[in-house]
């Protein structure tokens, strides 16, 4: 085994920040050849997610000019989980392991070393921790710790704190590959992947240039793709709050059959209109989450492509 290392970075609209991704990314990967913990033929992989401005023009640039940088572009944004299974299903080919990393620099590149060690060591999936969240706000912070205790709950395994910033070894991304499903959520799947695993702690920085490409809509819906991916616990919660519903409404209807032979029955619209909005809004709420499972049903029987690359760009000596 040769540790070949090939970082893969999906990138979308990042011209800003590519540069300086490509300076501390290459000065890394200059210093672990250096100290011989890594093959002289170890890469940079960028995919480019379908960019608008001028990043796969910059990309195009560096692998003409670098022979350790290479590219793959999609034919339109296909999503942030995608860019990595791309990136990794061309990078397997030829690397003994593959690290994801974004291209913002949040994530510590200097931590990159310390997962090398524990790779050499014999661990095949190193996580990227954050250990503290100083940059994010107050809002992000909670609702983020908020939805790792809810997936505990419901049984889904995470490493907390952790992003798509890890070390897979080439029989781990060999693993994940056979996870064939279109509703990707890959902090969910690798640890399903098992093999020997460990965790890297670094402190997450602000992002260097650009703006996030995760407002809180796609927050929100990365989120519901996690939860409905791996648990039908909210199946599950609706068919509770069914029962309590029809277990109130049974108290109700022998209240009011009391209420009317007592002779205090007065006509309530208030009540009545409280009971209608009640009942209609967990019908809709219900309908919403049923249907969210059933879309993804019909995501994955249709079985299309996760992605089409448009481009494929490398240097003559890339894959040597």
């Amino acid at each position: 085994m040769d540790n070949i290392l090939t970082i893969v970075v999906p990138c979308f609209n990042e011209e800003e920040v590519l540069p300086e991704t490509l300076k501390e990314l290459g000065a890394i990967l200059i210093k672990l050849k250096n100290k011989e913990l890594i093959s002289n033929k170890s890469k940079i992989l960028f995919v480019d997610d379908g960019s608008k401005d001028k990043t796969w023009n910059l990309i195009e640039k560096y692998t003409k000019e670098l022979d350790y940088v290479g590219g793959i572009k999609f034919s339109r944004n296909y999503g942030h989980q995608n860019a990595l299974i791309a990136g990794m299903t061309e990078a397997v080919e030829f690397a003994d392991m593959i690290i994801t990393i974004d291209a913002d620099l949040q994530d510590d590149v200097n931590a990159i070393p310390e997962m090398i060690q524990k790779y050499l060591n014999g661990v095949d999936v190193v996580y990227g921790v954050r250990n503290n969240r100083d940059t994010d706000t107050v809002f992000k912070r909670r609702t983020a710790l908020l939805f790792y205790q809810l997936m505990k709950k419901i049984g889904v395994k995470l490493v907390p704190n952790s992003a798509d910033y890890r070390l897979l070894s080439k029989r781990a991304v060999q693993a994940l590959l056979q996870f064939k499903e279109r509703n990707l959520f890959l902090r969910g799947i690798v640890p399903l992947v098992g093999y020997k695993s460990d965790k890297v702690y670094y402190a997450r920085k602000d992002r260097f240039a650009g703006t996030s490409k995760y407002p809180l809509k796609k927050m929100i819906h990365f989120a519901m793709d996690g939860i409905t991916s791996f648990s039908l616990a909210p199946i599950h919660l609706i068919f509770g709050m069914g029962t309590f519903i029809v277990l109130i409404g049974i108290l109700l209807m022998i209240y009011s059959i009391f209420e009317k032979f007592t002779g205090h029955v007065t006509s309530g619209w208030s009540s009545l209109m409280i009971s209608i909005w009640l009942i209609g809004g967990v019908q809709l709420i219900s309908l919403s989450v049923i249907g969210d499972y059933i879309g993804k049903i019909f995501t994955e029987v249709k079985k299309r492509p996760r992605f089409t690359i448009e481009k494929i760009k490398f240097n003559e000596k890339f894959k040597q």
